[in-house]
């Protein structure tokens, strides 16, 4: 129960990440565009005098001008940094991390069995090294007063990102080991599957 509640909590966030992040990129775009074409409709329409467009595009730049997303680039790198370190605990959970497996997989199945525990616990290692180290450095930053250039966020609530998504990717490394040392296959990712599109059973 524990294990799918979090499950399911890992993916909803980062859904929710990745569409905050989408949407974010998608209205500025808009509106940084939206003011050139303001701008160029108005210079076009004083060159060519139509009093009636000129005013309607002067309006419509102001309007764009007038709302300030400076914050928005600041915004989509922390979503895209969130996203990426608990999508590396997905990868782990999931088996969708690249890998190198060709010398493993020929090795006796003793062997490597052996070889994937000691690879699956070195990735456990040294992931709750950086959440520690990361941990430390934000407990430390949390005393200080430093916030964010644009959003003025506390920078520790940024970084908490390191050891919160570092944590989280060597239970993953741990609960694969332990699956694995108990008979269950790696997580494997079918690239070649596409969700909602099953084969036809042939008869």
């Amino acid at each position: 129960m524990f294990l799918r509640s979090l499950d399911r909590a890992e993916e909803t966030l980062i859904a929710s990440l990745m569409a905050a992040a989408t949407l974010v990129i998608f209205v500025a775009v808009v509106h940084r565009f939206g003011i050139g074409a303001a701008a160029d409709l108005s210079a076009w329409a004083r060159a060519h005098d139509l009093p009636w467009l000129f005013g309607f595009a002067r309006s419509l730049f102001k309007a764009f001008q007038s709302v300030n997303l400076t914050w928005a680039q600041e915004l989509c790198i922390y979503l895209f940094v969130w996203m990426a370190k608990f999508g590396a605990a997905y990868g782990v959970r999931t088996g969708i991390h690249v890998g190198v497996d060709v010398l493993v997989n020929r090795l006796p199945e003793g062997q490597r069995r052996v070889c994937i525990l000691f690879g699956l616990l070195a990735g456990a290692f040294f992931t709750v090294i950086v959440g520690s180290l990361g941990a430390t450095f934000v407990w430390e930053m949390a005393h200080t007063d430093q916030i964010s250039a644009d959003l003025e966020l506390p920078m520790w609530l940024v970084y908490l990102a390191v050891p919160a998504g570092s944590y989280l990717m060597c239970f993953r490394f741990l609960q694969v080991a332990w699956r694995f040392a108990h008979g269950v296959a790696l997580p494997h990712h079918d690239y070649g599957h596409v969700e909602g599109l099953e084969k036809e059973a042939h008869p």
